[in-house]
């Protein structure tokens, strides 16, 4: 099981690594014709800031995702580094319980509810006419995908714990 746990979550993070690239790049291109149409043709694009604003939303859920599953997120770790290496993985896995319980409940739930409300209420952008609900879609996409990463690496910690392993092999 571990090793199906494992090719899940490598496919995933691979996936969502190669939608942040192509998002990155959309936006990048984007603010560049927004700079090129207002500086260099004295015509300001109605539709690029726009577009960059959605885009930024994606961009920061997806990549909390990726930053997670990367292990980058920023964490205080002095109380941790103190205690030994067993109770590091008991504390390693219930870290990781907790925000796979708060990324279902707030970015999973909520962001469902959000885009339900904003699909059902029929709310779209201004220039660009897209479905407010597409765009927060991104929310529940990416709590799926953080309650995953971190219950895999939860499981993981676990089942090293139940080994008897240390902390270094539990570092990722």
């Amino acid at each position: 099981m571990e090793r199906a746990m494992t090719v899940w979550r490598e496919r995933v993070q691979r996936g969502f690594e190669g939608m942040l690239a192509l998002l990155m790049a959309v936006l990048v291109l984007d603010v560049l014709w927004q700079v090129i149409s207002r500086y260099g043709l004295g015509r300001p694009s109605a539709w690029t800031d726009e577009l960059a604003t959605l885009l930024t939303i994606w961009v920061a859920a997806v990549g909390a995702s990726v930053g997670f599953a990367r292990g980058a997120h920023l964490g205080v770790d002095v109380l941790v580094a103190r205690m030994p290496e067993r109770a590091r993985l008991w504390v390693d896995g219930l870290v990781h319980l907790l925000v796979a319980v708060f990324a279902l409940g707030v970015l999973g739930w909520g962001g469902w509810a959000l885009v339900s409300l904003t699909l059902l209420t029929d709310q779209v952008s201004p220039a660009l006419g897209v479905k407010m609900g597409h765009v927060y879609l991104a929310l529940p996409l990416s709590g799926l995908a953080i309650a995953g990463f971190a219950l895999e690496g939860g499981w993981t910690r676990w089942r090293r714990t139940r080994r008897g392993a240390g902390a270094g092999e539990a570092a990722r």
